[in-house]
């Protein structure tokens, strides 16, 4: 397939390579210091049973890529308005697009069955344009569970995990589905087909949502929150609240909040993207993980006491050292 990776970072460009190394026609939009790293020296993942390194075309400008076969997005969510309006480029009649990032996407509600079908949220498309730029009839949705982190520029290092989970908005399963499952698995990953692609997002905001803002403002790894009473105790409470705001909309994700933070645990001493990117001076997914959720709370009238004081720590975190 002619794939495009529009956010060749730690997900993005770990996929990339994988894809690239099995013959996939694979093309990464990035920028910066990691852009020069890859296309002077090619992109590099390093794994813990061996080391791919490999030449992947790169640029910041999507003209130089043309029409794709499939699109996938591993953006930080601060970045969508501006990049997703300039995607234009890579899209024919036939692309497809995986949005594979972390949060609710900016298509979560437009089919989502329940009180909130065809809300806007403020937190993730303020100005009401994202779909109207990527319809929800192009779009997959795709969550990802794996820990990588980019070292250096071109370096990436996956550590633990290799599962997508990919899923069309309206439950079925398309033919574009099981092409895309198959092109993922083809890269020795693991991938699986859901018919509730909206479950399998929430659950992972959940743990997201429940972890990362502790691990940012705590220093904290997954498996030290899982394992440090106060920072467990609060996560819990937060994920708990979460997953009331889940049961309103049909979205209960079949598991208690201690046994989501175990899971959350499983990937060890890993830090969650929201401390690699305020360790990195990076604009902080706060609104697409904890603001997402203390405004749907509001829309089905649960109170979020728990996440609203976190947020709030991680708004003033942020906005101390210039990031919000």
């Amino acid at each position: 397939m002619k794939i495009c990776i529009v956010g060749a970072g730690a997900i993005g460009g770990f996929l990339g390579i994988r894809l690239a190394n099995v013959g996939h026609q694979v093309s990464l939009l990035a920028r910066g210091k990691h852009l020069e790293a890859i296309r002077n020296n090619g992109a590099r993942l390093i794994e813990n049973d061996g080391e791919i390194k490999i030449n992947i075309a790169a640029s910041y400008d999507p003209e130089d890529f043309g029409p794709q076969d499939c699109v996938f997005i591993t953006l930080k969510t601060p970045s969508l308005n501006d990049v997703l309006p300039k995607l234009t480029p890579l899209l024919n009649a036939n692309t497809t697009v995986v949005s594979a990032m972390n949060g609710i996407p900016w298509w979560f509600l437009d089919n989502l069955n329940g009180p909130l079908k065809g809300h806007t949220l403020n937190s993730i498309d303020p100005r009401n344009t994202l779909l109207n730029v990527l319809p929800i009839e192009r779009i997959i949705g795709c969550v990802v569970h794996a820990g990588s982190v980019v070292v250096e520029p071109g370096v990436i290092h996956h550590s633990s995990g290799d599962l997508f989970i990919i899923g069309e908005p309206d439950n079925t399963i398309k033919d574009r589905t099981i092409e895309i499952r198959e092109s993922i698995i083809s890269s020795n990953l693991t991938c699986t087909i859901t018919d509730n692609i909206h479950r399998e997002i929430w659950s992972k905001l959940v743990g997201n949502m429940g972890m990362g803002p502790i691990s940012a403002l705590t220093k904290l790894t997954l498996s030290g929150i899982a394992n440090d009473p106060d920072a467990r105790k609060v996560s819990i409470a937060m994920m708990k609240e979460a997953m009331s705001i889940g049961e309103e909309l049909n979205l209960n994700i079949g598991m208690t909040a201690n046994a989501r933070v175990d899971l959350g645990a499983e990937l060890g001493d890993f830090k969650p993207s929201i401390l690699q990117d305020l360790e990195k001076g990076r604009p902080m997914e706060i609104d697409a993980l904890i603001g997402v959720v203390e405004e749907i709370g509001k829309l089905v009238n649960i109170p979020t006491p728990i996440i609203d004081t976190v947020l709030a720590l991680q708004r003033a975190q942020a906005r101390y050292v210039g990031l919000y």
